[in-house]
């Protein structure tokens, strides 16, 4: 029989210890197309809660749940937590899901489609297409989101609506084939770019569903991250860059 099809789930964790196991429950809850298998690849990049513990815990409770536990000694930013994952996995595909609420694991098999369809190689989820429900939050961060969209765009050559997204679906394969180095949320438009320069590849967009949330709610992404993501735009225009 030919091998199960498996999808990877990177999940970078820094102080979730509020909603990592209901996001886990939103992942393990979720049926994917074709049957395909889940491969749950958690990174703990040195929480200062008890994130580890509900972790633990979670796994203890849920053995049903392929969930392969990676802890980083010292907080090195988001995108080393999603080199760690990114290097981890196993599955076919692989798709990248922040441990916060703010997106819905129900749709990755709207991400999935284009891919098993035959059309797509990397199809990143669109907050600013399509009629899925938007929280309507922060006005200025909206704007910096498609400043940097376009600017990638430029660069790029591609016509994508939301380079920022959480939800960026890969084959496994050639996200793995990509040498990565932003180690924080510089991680979006590096690996934009790179994309964009495989050979063939054929990146598409669907429209996805944003629950997004406030600074006092947990978000961490700030303007210093916008800047770091200004510069690895032009950084990371050339092949040399990859060097």
């Amino acid at each position: 029989m030919p091998a199960a099809l498996k999808l990877s789930i990177i999940i970078p964790v820094y102080n979730e210890g509020k909603t990592i196991h209901l996001i886990l429950d939103r992942v393990k809850n979720v049926a994917l197309i074709n049957e395909i298998d889940k491969e749950v690849i958690i990174v703990n990049d040195c929480s200062k809660d008890d994130s580890e513990e509900r972790i633990f815990s979670y796994q203890q409770n849920n053995p049903s749940l392929n969930i392969q536990y990676f802890k980083h000694e010292v907080n090195a930013g988001k995108g080393a937590a999603l080199h760690t994952g990114i290097q981890k996995a196993t599955g076919n595909w692989l798709i990248i899901q922040d441990a916060d609420l703010e997106y819905d694991p129900e749709e990755y098999n709207i991400l999935l489609k284009p891919i098993l369809t035959g059309f797509a190689d990397v199809v990143y989820g669109s907050r600013f297409m399509g009629g899925k429900p938007h929280r309507l939050l922060f006005y200025w961060h909206s704007i910096g989101n498609k400043m940097l969209t376009s600017l990638c765009n430029i660069f790029s050559g591609l016509n994508m609506t939301d380079m920022e997204t959480c939800y960026k679906l890969f084959r496994t394969d050639i996200i793995q084939s990509l040498k990565l180095k932003e180690k924080r949320f510089g991680f979006e438009p590096e690996v934009t770019l790179k994309l964009s320069r495989v050979p063939n590849v054929r990146i598409y967009e669907v429209g996805i569903s944003y629950y997004g949330r406030t600074y006092a709610e947990g978000k961490k992404i700030s303007w210093k991250d916008g800047f770091r993501a200004i510069y690895c735009c032009l950084l990371y225009t050339s092949d040399a860059a990859d060097e």
